[in-house]
């Protein structure tokens, strides 16, 4: 091994990071230093992690509060570009990555550590994303990934060697399922949904209510909308954080935001999960609803252009990298007319539009009314299409001939 004399972990308190911690001190022979990310994952994930960290042999533990920062720097950016991975996925996992590796850099640089470490797998997304964004942002600091040097390779063998080591853990042997959690979305991951002819059961869902089991009687929320992002919701001016909270709230007991899908990794392997972004889904429905009004068909075109890269792009974890800062900053512009309000009504899984309205309307109802108006003139289509069609004319002359 390497000399290191202190590493930053990104911990989270779970098996896994917590048998990393004495496995770097017996290995590298150095001081670690936990830092967790508090991005919405939860109040009870977060109890006691610091004893925790500190028992299975951290020297300390340093917990960042990111919420309203990864809402408002990282989420609502990604909304305007209307980024949706492989047509379902709103990124949940991906948008909280590029903000726990910068504020994990941040510490290490910090408090002096040569050393940064994380607990993703070598099959997964995740370790990619990180090592992107130290890669970008201290390629200086030297990146320990356990999963990929131990030859631990089994919950049972984690579990032992922490008892091995009497450190306490509070996992138990049988974990059916892996979950992620963000204040953006809940992500549930084998298990059943190892097998894609199983269909998910109850334990697949955290977040959301099963829209069989949602109110009979549909709700409505109205989202104001300033510049692409959504600063108030029913009437209520809120942060970006709480503005999402609040949806969070409203969607989940509708049963709203819920997919099972299968993606495709980075790393090439094929993996199903079944996601929940009740919140997200209104907002994202919001911001939509508002450009139809505001964006003429060529701008909307490129949005959507922007949308389609600009998933990869934070999917793959190239987010600190000039071309995603590039579309960021298109999607921001094309944003700068997109303010309106919208109402949605919440109904057993189905989160649809059902008013919207904006200053920077496009939409003429005396342009687009069906009956007599003194501002269109019909015989004026038949010039454009004739020139709108010219090169078709051209080309089937020209066979005929």
């Amino acid at each position: 091994m390497s000399k290191i004399n202190k590493v930053v972990l990104a911990y989270s308190g779970g098996l896994d990071t917590s048998a990393i911690i004495p496995w770097l001190k017996e290995n590298y022979d150095c001081e670690v230093v936990a830092f967790v990310a508090d991005v919405g994952q939860g109040e009870e994930e977060l109890v006691g992690i610091e004893e925790k960290a500190i028992a299975s042999g951290a020297s300390a533990c340093y917990i960042a509060d990111l919420k309203e920062e990864m809402v408002k720097d990282y989420i609502y950016p990604s909304l305007k570009t209307g980024a949706i991975y492989e047509g379902k996925y709103l990124l949940g996992t991906s948008m909280a990555r590029p903000i726990i590796a910068k504020a994990q850099v941040e510490c290490a640089l910090e408090i002096g550590a040569d050393a940064l470490c994380h607990g993703c797998t070598g099959k997964g997304n995740d370790q990619v994303r990180f090592e992107g964004a130290f890669a970008a942002l201290a390629p200086q600091l030297t990146v320990i990934a356990p999963w990929r040097e131990w030859n631990l390779r089994s919950r049972e063998a984690l579990l032992d060697y922490l008892a091995e080591r009497n450190i306490p853990c509070t996992a138990s042997l049988e974990k059916i399922y892996s979950r992620d959690a963000n204040a953006w979305h809940v992500s549930t991951e084998g298990g059943v949904l190892e097998n894609t002819w199983n269909a998910p059961n109850e334990l697949c869902w955290v977040w959301t209510k099963d829209p069989q089991q949602a109110p009979d009687v549909a709700e409505t929320v109205s989202v104001l909308v300033e510049k692409g992002e959504v600063v108030a919701v029913d009437g209520e001016p809120m942060t970006p954080y709480n503005a999402l909270h609040y949806l969070n709230s409203k969607g989940a007991e509708h049963g709203i935001g819920r997919i099972d899908i299968v993606e495709n990794r980075l790393v090439g392997i094929k993996s199903r999960g079944c996601y929940e972004t009740p919140g997200g889904t209104i907002m994202m429905e919001a911001l939509r609803a508002v450009e139809q009004l505001v964006l003429d068909k060529e701008s909307f075109e490129f949005r959507q252009t922007l949308g389609l890269k600009a998933s990869h792009l934070i999917y793959d974890g190239r987010w600190f990298t000039p071309l995603c800062q590039s579309l960021l900053a298109a999607a921001n512009t094309l944003a700068q007319d997109v303010t309106g309000e919208v109402v949605i009504q919440l109904y057993k899984g189905q989160a649809t539009v059902t008013q919207k309205r904006s200053g920077n309307s496009l939409y003429s109802e005396e342009f687009a009314t069906f009956g007599e108006d003194d501002v269109y003139d019909h015989s004026h289509a038949g010039g454009f299409i004739r020139l709108y069609s010219l090169a078709s004319r051209i080309r089937a002359l020209n066979s005929q001939k």
